[in-house]
């Protein structure tokens, strides 16, 4: 959300409010965007939305749910005492719940307020289930000027719900293809490195690629798992890990910043996304690692959940059946057998290109918010 933001700076004065953090200043501007920091809990307690995010913090940690009313209370307030002394032309809601939710709640309190786009990013669509739920969510949408969600498989979950699917947008999030995630032809591509990157949470789907280790190594004695991503699952895929012996073939990197991961993608012989949907609902709306991996140029090999065939359709990318280590050791053994030819990787990130670089993705989000913007003047 903060490349989107500091990409669209040169069109809008962008605010970004969000969530205090532990050793966060309240106030700062990050790359053009000027950042406002709401406290809701005394600083140490400030953890509902990290390490994980607030779905799986809140199954982590139930004492989390205390937290929740202070942060939806917090945001409301915040929103509104912006809203009354900032003039704000229009609102870009990220997540149906709760913030899409309180800014159609305000709009009610007051015809002044802008209009609103709100997009959903899976999460709340996806874990966030049940009658009332559901409910708060058809009205966030009813209420909205406009919608989008990153994938056709989340416009299909709205429509399920009953929300009016017919003024949602598909419009995913971006990722530098042609600045940052490029191949380079100056970086040797390793014939034995498995690579993993992510958050270390259920949704990922890790533990099933680290399953499927024993049965590579078969095949292939001198491959590697790298896993590059921080959350609260890795206490219990390191068990895992000691208990297969996998310990001298797996290796944790830990957090790895954007700048740093195309020297990853560009040295790994095949990248993995094996991921599941959630004991919650929880999956996956898009999952831009693949397309970061694919744009370097790197072999991918990712479930096949909608939201990822969303991404890659009929190009040669390997789609495997979700939560199945045979599925992964088999398709990772055939590309470390032979890899996909030059003309494969470009053909998927031509197609990547034209739908996900940020030059695309800013334009339309801009364009989506001047129409935003213009129709609450038209009521005006």
């Amino acid at each position: 959300m903060h490349e989107l933001a500091k990409r669209l700076t040169d069109q809008f004065h962008v605010i970004a409010l969000v969530p205090g953090a532990h050793g966060a200043t309240a106030r700062e501007t990050l790359d053009g965007v000027e950042v406002i920091r709401y406290r809701y809990a005394p600083q140490r307690f400030q953890t509902l939305v990290n390490d994980g995010g607030i779905v799986t913090n809140l199954r982590r940690h139930r004492w989390k749910l205390l937290l929740i009313p202070p942060f939806v209370l917090a945001q409301a307030w915040q929103t509104w005492r912006l809203l009354r002394t900032r003039r704000i032309d229009v609102i870009h809601a990220h997540w149906l719940l709760p913030q899409g939710l309180i800014t159609a709640f305000l709009g009610k309190l007051s015809r002044r307020l802008p209009s609103y786009l709100v997009t959903s990013h899976g999460a709340d669509l996806f874990a966030l289930r049940g009658r009332c739920l559901n409910a708060l969510k058809r009205l966030v949408v009813r209420r909205a000027a406009a919608v989008t969600v990153v994938s056709e498989a989340m416009r299909r979950e709205l429509a399920r719900i009953g929300a009016d699917a017919s003024k949602v947008n598909i419009q995913p999030m971006g990722v530098d293809l042609e600045g940052l995630f490029t191949p380079s032809s100056a970086v040797q591509r390793s014939h034995d490195e498995i690579l993993f990157v992510g958050r270390l949470v259920e949704k990922k789907g890790l533990h099933y690629l680290i399953d499927a280790m024993p049965e590579i190594l078969r095949d292939h004695p001198t491959a590697y798992l790298t896993i590059a991503g921080f959350g609260p699952e890795k206490e219990s895929l390191a068990e895992q890990i000691q208990r297969l012996g996998l310990q001298a073939k797996v290796q944790f990197i830990g957090a790895v910043s954007q700048v740093n991961l195309p020297a990853l993608y560009r040295r790994a012989a095949v990248f993995v996304a094996p991921f599941v949907q959630a004991v919650s609902g929880d999956q996956e709306g898009l999952g831009l690692v693949t397309v970061e991996a694919a744009g370097c140029g790197c072999p991918v090999v990712a479930s096949d959940l909608p939201s990822v065939r969303d991404v890659f359709g009929v190009t040669r990318t390997q789609l495997i059946a979700p939560g199945s280590a045979k599925a992964i050791s088999e398709a990772v053994n055939a590309i470390l057998i032979e890899a996909p030819t030059h003309d494969d990787a470009v053909q998927v990130r031509a197609s990547l290109c034209a739908r996900f670089d940020w030059t695309v993705v800013v334009e339309s989000y801009a364009q989506i918010l001047r129409r935003v913007a213009e129709s609450r003047l038209d009521k005006v």
